[in-house]
């Protein structure tokens, strides 16, 4: 299994989508508060994603990957920042400060973070020949472990990642393959490598089923109760960080329905344990549920699911504009819907897992909107429907328009009358019609069933042979007619 390579180009994964995202007063984002939720590699990848999409954030945030780059040892990805910034100034026509003048580029960090990292690549490849020459298999797992964790320090995510995998020959528990398992998680979530997750997602599972099934040590009886809340914590927590994984995954593959039953099942902000702020934040949770659950679930759903859900009710908190949405929404006040959409829109952009599908998932919040909105009526004036979305009649017949086209709104539009008339129906020729087409399935079957009688009494059915192995496909029913 490959991994992509490093983002030296991130513009490359973004053809086909906003190439600016506007930040004003119409669509506010606070920088210092959104990067206080991350840190290491995460807090700079989310930092580089706005320097490419946001010239008006590009320094701050160029400035603040510098600092958090400080902190690590990664010299790919400080190259992959300052190419990230280069490109940003030239497409802002002398806006932006050349990099020369913001952070001249800082070779004594680099030449000392190089020393550092061959030194301890070196000593880590020697600790591991001398366990492979010793053939002790618990120190050859935890040699190809560390240098995994490495490797991945240091931005060489395939090194990373063949080193983590390797380590799975040399497990001796369940327990080994389940940090194992996550640890790759964690690479391939970083990276955003999003068809391999569900891969690993499964093999954790089932080392976690194994692990939970395997016989507890031998105890004290008082103590009996406190390890089974220990385990059940411990499983919560891992429980979570899979449907985590497993939530951005379907994300990405624009599984949005899979991917908001992923998220609404997340345990405890606790839950999350590490992960929290190094992979993804609280207020991500809520969003990405939200948004998911909005574009393809049902009212009831998003009732009992969102609303009602005590524990992913803690993570919308964490987001307070999440909640007006989802009331909105539940109070057919698509309006502000629409309009709470399109003021956070800078926010969902400047997001880099979400940010491929924004699009995609208003299309789809509108859509169930306007769909919403017509059920009851049997006809309404663009003008009055048009009021309740903000939008001009043109802007509405041409969203009316594609819906009926895709055969989500059973209606026509009146253009001289600019009025939305849906298409009748008479339910009782409706249920004639369904009545004489299950007496016409069933005079065939009872057809059928005569011949087949009539066959068997004239001895002219032909009984398939013993050695004759029959394929997936016709009944034996329909052999014996054949014959």
């Amino acid at each position: 299994m490959d991994i992509d390579a490093e983002e030296t180009n991130l513009l490359s994964r973004n053809v086909g989508k906003p190439t600016s995202v506007p930040v004003d007063d119409l669509h506010p984002f606070e920088l210092e508060v959104y990067a206080a939720s991350y840190s290491g590699r995460c807090l700079v990848d989310r930092l580089t994603h706005i320097i490419s999409l946001s010239p008006a954030l590009a320094l701050p945030a160029f400035q603040l990957a510098l600092q958090e780059l400080s902190k690590l040892r990664d010299i790919p990805l400080y190259r992959a920042v300052r190419t990230a910034y280069e490109q940003a100034a030239a497409r802002s026509d002398g806006d932006l400060p050349p990099i020369a003048e913001v952070a001249p580029l800082d070779q004594k960090w680099i030449d000392e973070t190089n020393t550092k990292n061959q030194a301890e690549r070196q000593k880590l490849e020697v600790e591991l020949k001398t366990y492979l020459s010793n053939m002790i298999k618990e120190s050859i797992r935890m040699a190809h472990r560390d240098l995994g964790h490495f490797y991945r320090a240091t931005g060489d995510h395939s090194s990373a990642l063949k080193h983590l995998t390797k380590s799975r020959e040399f497990c001796t528990t369940s327990q080994h393959v389940l940090d194992m398992c996550l640890s790759v998680l964690e690479l391939l979530v970083e990276h955003r490598n999003y068809n391999h997750i569900a891969t690993y997602i499964y093999k954790a599972e089932a080392a976690l089923d194994a692990s939970a099934s395997a016989p507890p040590p031998r105890t004290a009886a008082q103590q009996q109760p406190r390890d089974k809340e220990r385990v059940a914590a411990e499983r919560e927590k891992v429980q979570s960080r899979l449907d985590v994984a497993s939530g951005l995954a379907y994300l990405g593959q624009g599984n949005y329905e899979k991917a908001a039953q992923s998220f609404l099942k997340v345990g405890p902000i606790k839950s999350l344990s590490d992960w929290s702020g190094k992979l993804i934040s609280p207020s991500d949770v809520a969003m990405y549920g939200a948004l998911c659950a909005l574009a393809t679930m049902s009212r009831n759903a998003i009732r009992a699911q969102l609303l009602e859900n005590e524990t992913f009710g803690v993570y919308v908190e964490q987001e307070p504009y999440v909640r007006d949405l989802l009331e909105n929404y539940m109070a057919n006040r698509f309006k502000a819907v629409l309009e709470t959409l399109e003021r956070y829109s800078t926010r969902h952009l400047l997001d880099y897992h979400l940010y491929p599908h924004v699009s995609a998932l208003t299309d789809l919040i509108r859509s169930r909107a306007l769909v919403l909105y017509f059920t009851p009526f049997s006809s309404i004036k663009l003008a009055r429907m048009g009021a309740a979305f903000g939008w001009s009649v043109e802007e509405l017949e041409h969203h009316v328009v594609a819906l009926i086209q895709r055969g989500e709104i059973e209606a026509r539009v009146d253009r001289q009358n600019k009025v939305l008339v849906a298409k009748e129906t008479d339910p009782r020729a409706a249920l004639f019609t369904k009545a004489m087409k299950a007496g016409a399935d069933m005079q065939a079957a009872n057809r059928k069933l005569l011949l087949r009688m009539r066959l068997q009494q004239a001895d002219l059915a032909v009984k398939t042979p013993k050695h004759f192995q029959q394929p997936v496909g016709p009944s034996q029913e329909a052999v014996e007619l054949l014959g």
